[in-house]
């Protein structure tokens, strides 16, 4: 009798702790604290290594994307329940306490022979004391990825839209650098999910449908935000010079902005930002140094190639090149609408 209960105590334990493992209201984001080792324990996937979320994680899109070595991206967010995601123009949307956004770093080679390849997941977990990064690393067998404090060195390949094999070695930032990028007044933040970069068409589970739509049926945010839309800058029927803006919004506003960690500048290249000097037109830089390539302007209208900014873009020197991190690669497509922008204004 007594062994029974022992075996029975024993089963019940075993299903709590599985149980645990595996659901994601098991944890307390809004006061993290004990950060998971495996990306798995969390419980965000219900098969993790295909990136099936399990229904409280909803896929994200965003119509322009950073450049990030020609990476895939597959996001997720998650909102507790009953919680509502705030709204103000042009900014990135204000996730309530207790939400985490993910994001994978891959290489889905859908236009090749070599394999999908997951290489990272970053995962961004709004605390009562605000946003935590945290950076797991998959490894080689594909079925887990483990946290990564200092980073890591990933040596890869993965096949490119031209359908070349290019060789490569990822670098998965550590916990620190990810601050470069996700930093507005000195406060952690995230970048991409503003309602102009989301407001596209993208496959749920119940059908296609727009995120914004979505989102105010999920009842996060409400159903009319009068958003205005942001093109897509690989769409070349867009205008020209949306197109460009967008690729220097995403790619380079977040720094790039009145608080953010190269304002000091006084370059602003964020989607909102009108002034000609400001984004760049005749600008002299305040302290670059050797990575102005002895050009005296950010831009010059009709001579790219007299541009500080282009030259900076195709450089692969760390001490010249920008964005400054997050790519061993030069963005051929981005050097080639950039050039194209400059070239006509």
């Amino acid at each position: 009798m007594k062994l029974s209960k022992t075996i029975s105590l024993l089963i019940t334990l075993f299903i709590c702790y599985e149980s645990k493992s595996q659901n994601i209201s098991d944890y307390d984001f809004e006061n993290f604290k004990n950060t998971p080792k495996f990306l798995s324990e969390y419980g965000f996937f219900k098969d993790l290594k295909n990136q099936i979320p399990i229904e409280d994680v909803y896929p994200y899109s965003l119509k322009s994307e950073l450049f990030s070595d020609e990476t895939d991206k597959l996001r997720f967010v998650y909102v507790p329940k009953g919680k509502k995601v705030g709204y103000v123009k042009n900014k990135v949307f204000i996730f309530p306490v207790g939400s985490v956004l993910i994001k994978t770093f891959a290489y889905l080679n859908k236009n090749g022979p070599l394999e999908a390849e997951l290489l990272e997941t970053r995962l961004l977990i709004n605390t009562n004391n605000g946003w935590q990064a945290i950076s797991y690393v998959w490894n080689k067998d594909q079925t887990d990825a483990k946290r990564a404090i200092a980073g890591a060195t990933i040596p890869t390949k993965f096949i490119n839209m031209s359908g070349e094999i290019i060789n490569i070695r990822y670098r998965a930032p550590n916990q620190n650098q990810c601050k470069e990028c996700h930093q507005l007044k000195k406060v952690m933040t995230p970048i991409g999910p503003k309602a102009r970069n989301m407001n596209k068409l993208i496959q749920y589970r119940t059908g296609e449908m727009n995120q914004l739509v979505y989102w105010a049926a999920l009842g996060w945010i409400n159903e009319n935000l009068g958003s205005t839309s942001i093109s897509n800058y690989a769409d070349v029927n867009a205008a020209l010079e949306d197109r460009a803006r967008a690729y220097l919004d995403i790619n380079c506003g977040h720094c790039h902005i009145p608080g953010g960690s190269a304002d000091t500048t006084g370059l602003y290249l964020n989607y909102t930002e009108h002034g000609k000097e400001q984004i760049g037109i005749y600008k002299k830089p305040v302290a670059a140094g050797r990575a102005s390539g002895n050009l005296k302007y950010s831009i010059v209208p009709g001579h790219p190639n007299d541009s500080i900014l282009l030259y900076r873009m195709k450089s692969l020197d760390p001490g010249i090149m920008m964005p400054e991190s997050g790519r061993a690669l030069s963005d051929k497509k981005g050097i080639k609408l950039i050039t194209e922008w400059i070239d006509k204004l």
